[in-house]
């Protein structure tokens, strides 16, 4: 999904970061940022956490970029 791409790149982020934080490998983030294997809800909300954005606009739901509570 570009979404995922669009914001870790929005933060200077390499793909090795964010495996880092998932506890995954570059690989793998390449293949949830490209649409070819779908993430799980458990990443989607470390990520949401660590960017402080909402789920919704993670998964491209919506299109403004909302912060958590």
């Amino acid at each position: 999904m570009n979404r995922l791409k669009d914001v870790r790149e929005d933060r200077d982020l390499k793909q090795t970061d964010i495996a880092k934080i998932l506890g995954t490998t570059r690989q793998q983030i390449s293949k949830w940022e490209n649409g070819v294997q779908l993430m799980g809800i458990d990443k989607y909300i470390i990520l949401a956490e660590f960017y402080n954005i909402s789920i919704d606009y993670l998964c491209g739901i919506i299109d403004t970029p909302k912060p958590l509570r």
